[in-house]
């Protein structure tokens, strides 16, 4: 008897208590349900794709580009510009240091002095004599000269045959007219006297 009225109590609590764990169960979904609320967790989840480059940035940088060459365009005319006001045709005289070979002579320095002032005095560095080797043409000094008869004297120092020091100068006299005077300071090897060779040559 007392068993039974056990049985009949916790029945009567689970039918009672049903409802309160329907509530809380999940409610199962249908498949075709299911797949569908899956759908939009699986987008968020997937990285978004690039953005392709947008026609006005590309725009952008082409625009960027086009002033910073027509700025190097601009830099070089004024530059040009300058030296024309700077060094009237009429009273132009530039010196330029070359080097035809050179294996006779590893060169440190050269002096210029014209018209007995000195005019320009450079340091050269293991770079700019590879330069110079490899054909390079070195403007060393630019400035007015009025018309007339002038002397120009370059000292070469360095080192020559043997590692030995070596320092040697070469003098040229020349007119000054009213047009632009370039001048050319060279070094030759002379390979019969196995000696380097500095000259100056006016370029017509």
């Amino acid at each position: 008897m007392l068993q039974r009225t056990i049985a009949t109590i916790t029945l009567g609590l689970c039918c009672a208590l049903a409802p309160a764990w329907a509530a809380d169960a999940p409610v199962p979904l249908p498949a075709a349900d299911a797949a569908s609320a899956a759908e939009p967790a699986e987008a968020a989840s997937a990285p978004a794709p690039a953005a392709p480059a947008s026609a006005p940035q590309a725009s952008l940088d082409s625009r960027a580009q086009e002033l910073k060459d027509q700025v190097i365009r601009l830099n070089r005319d004024l530059l040009v510009l300058e030296e024309e006001l700077l060094f009237p045709a009429s009273t132009q005289v530039a010196l330029f240091v070359s080097m035809d070979v050179g294996k006779l002579f590893a060169l440190d320095s050269v002096q210029i002095k014209l018209d007995d002032k000195l005019v320009a005095n450079y340091l050269y560095t293991p770079l700019e004599v590879t330069a110079l080797h490899r054909g390079g043409v070195q403007r060393i000094f630019m400035g007015n000269l009025r018309a007339g008869p002038h002397e120009i004297t370059a000292f070469f120092t360095g080192q020559g045959p043997h590692e030995r020091d070596y320092k040697r100068a070469t003098t040229l006299k020349f007119d000054k007219g009213s047009e632009p005077q370039y001048i050319e300071l060279r070094i030759k090897d002379a390979m019969g006297k196995l000696q380097p060779e500095f000259d100056v040559k006016v370029w017509q």
